[in-house]
């Protein structure tokens, strides 16, 4: 794919990017039927009679009654998932006031998985330490393992599906790769259709990214060769970087960039030095500002901080936060009310 590394300014602003898009929207993708692809998904025996293996199974209940390291909180179909890293398993229930140890579990087959995603055919786990793509359907309100990928990059880390092209986008946190996934709408089977690659990216570790007003947008941690941490942002279809956006030393080892009304969120696992003690939340209305420093830091203020925060997702109206290093204080809730962080809530 071809990459350019200017960083020319954007030629129209946000504003009219928008009013544009509403306008003149995006046509619906065309639903995807097989024909161009260049793996297809390898199917467990379950997935050659779901039904069959669906009357057979009984869901097993989460047998711990705190998270560990949880990364990841959605709800997809009025079903609430927990993806819980460092206990290798997915959980998921009716309610979020369910006590854990009643949750079902989805999988306990993943190892360091970290997040999950679904486009209302299938769902999608990264299975980051053992390089693969767990599929699942749901069949007779059980879910099902029906296929898998292998190979997926060095650590898949982070799984988005995205409507507007109908593409689970999955992301090998060490080699600079973007892994597309399409599901064939008459059968339900997920194909690998496109992977995409920055090759200045490899071997640098990436631990998410965000898709924005149509491009995305990659929070570069930090290295071993000591290569400054920058944002880039890049074009979704083709992968060409269109900005980078250079970032201080203290904030070098990024998790996540998000956009939440006017600003940009981005968590902090450590500085250019690995330290996790300066772990923070940061945001900004422009990314242009953050090397000089004009941010605002947002963890200590609102939530209890001290910990790492990790991911941040959103089921409606409100956002979900994943830590790590605090005791008794793994996942948080809160909204976002004319750009004031409200109503913070501590979950579990």
């Amino acid at each position: 794919m071809p990459t350019s590394f200017g960083c020319s300014k954007p030629t129209e602003s946000t504003e009219v990017s928008a009013q544009k898009a509403l306008e003149n929207p995006a046509p619906a993708p065309t639903p995807y039927n097989s024909e161009d692809f260049i793996e297809k998904s390898s199917l467990t025996s379950d997935g050659e009679d779901p039904i069959a293996a669906a009357s057979e199974y009984t869901p097993g209940k989460n047998y711990d009654s705190k998270l560990s390291v949880p990364t990841y909180v959605t709800n997809i179909d009025d079903t609430w998932f927990i993806v819980d890293c460092y206990h290798n398993r997915v959980i998921y229930s009716d309610s979020l006031e369910t006590p854990l140890n009643e949750w079902n579990i989805m999988t306990s087959d993943a190892t360091r998985p970290h997040t999950i995603a679904s486009d209302g055919k299938v769902y999608m786990i990264d299975d980051t330490d053992n390089n693969r793509i767990l599929i699942f359907e749901k069949v007779d309100g059980k879910f099902i393992h029906t296929q898998s990928f292998y190979d997926i990059g060095i650590r898949p880390h982070y799984t988005v599906y995205d409507e507007a092209t109908d593409t689970f986008y999955v992301w090998s946190s060490m080699t600079g790769e973007l892994f597309c996934f399409r599901t064939d709408s008459s059968t339900g089977r997920v194909y690998l259709t496109d992977k995409r690659k920055i090759d200045s990216l490899d071997g640098i570790y990436i631990r998410s990214f965000s898709v924005i007003d149509g491009d995305i947008y990659l929070v570069s941690g930090v290295s071993e060769e000591g290569a400054e941490a920058t944002i880039l942002q890049c074009d979704l279809a083709t992968f060409e970087v269109k900005q980078i956006y250079a970032v201080p030393d203290e904030l070098a080892g990024m998790v996540q960039i998000t956009k939440i009304q006017d600003f940009y969120y981005i968590s902090v696992s450590t500085d250019k030095t690995g330290n996790q003690d300066v772990a923070t939340i940061v945001r900004t209305k422009s990314l242009n500002d953050l090397a000089a420093g004009e941010y605002e830091d947002i963890y200590s203020k609102y939530f209890i901080g001290g910990g790492t925060p990790y991911y941040i997702s959103s089921v409606g109206d409100t956002y979900f936060l994943t830590e790590h290093r605090l005791k008794d204080h793994s996942v948080w809730s809160f909204k976002v009310e004319d750009n004031e962080i409200a109503d913070v809530q501590p979950i579990f």
